[in-house]
């Protein structure tokens, strides 16, 4: 993975650190476990999170094989030792954990063959999705990073990775190339967040005056009518 299927060196600028980024762009397995911790905490932690397990564990390199037979209690000290690798050592430990078992037991600890052997979008899609801890909108970020920055393509691509896809893009951690477009990306993810908010906010407003709203006779004297004790409702 240290080359693109062009042949050209891949270079990664999404954890904004030099060692973790290089990592990155050479372990496949570090790339999905970098994906994997994307959550609940900045990008450049989550991706950073791989470089500090490898170190922990005496490695320049991590191992599905190793990760997944190791002592669950001494794996989750790995985590929460300081400074701890996410913002929930414990949990993401294990599902970190549960990924290299998965891998071990479907691609033989391979974690470029999730990617490697997919012929269309769709597949490599589907594929990604049974990953422990890859839910749909993570699998599809993950497999426009492949297809943007990794150049792993196959049919169908972009339309697989649905609005992660799209050229030109800021939506994700596929579209983080330097310091300005984690700018971009992180700019974006707040105004889809307050807009969320917004809508929730909305919503409630709406239910609420909804319920306040007076019934009118006819829909008073039915409530009613039905809360009295052996009342039957006519057909």
């Amino acid at each position: 993975m240290t080359t693109s299927d062009s042949g050209k060196d891949i270079t990664l600028r999404i954890a904004q650190n030099p060692e973790a980024d290089e990592l990155l762009g050479r372990s496949p397995l570090a790339a999905l476990v970098g994906m994997l911790l994307d959550q609940q905490v900045p990008m450049e932690w989550a991706f950073t999170g791989p470089y500090t397990l490898a170190e922990r564990m005496g490695s320049d390199d991590l191992d599905a094989g190793r990760i997944a037979a190791y002592d669950p209690d001494a794996f989750t000290e790995l985590f929460t030792a300081k400074p701890a690798l996410h913002r929930y050592p414990g949990s993401m430990a294990q599902r970190v954990q549960q990924l290299c078992q998965y891998l071990v037991a479907e691609y033989d600890g391979d974690a470029s063959a999730v990617w490697r052997t997919a012929t269309t979008g769709d597949e490599l899609l589907e594929r990604l999705k049974a990953l422990p801890g890859f839910g749909e909108q993570k699998a599809r970020i993950f497999l426009a990073l492949l297809g943007k920055q990794l150049g792993v393509r196959p049919t169908g691509w972009r339309e697989a990775a649905g609005p992660y896809g799209e050229a030109g893009s800021h939506r994700s951690v596929a579209d983080i190339t330097g310091p300005e477009s984690l700018v971009e990306v992180r700019a974006y993810k707040q105004e889809a967040k307050a807009a969320a908010k917004a809508a929730k906010a909305a919503k409630a407003a709406k239910a609420a005056k909804a319920a306040k709203t007076p019934k009118t006779p006819k829909a008073a004297k039915a409530a009613k009518a039905a809360k009295k004790p052996g009342t039957a409702r006519k057909k």
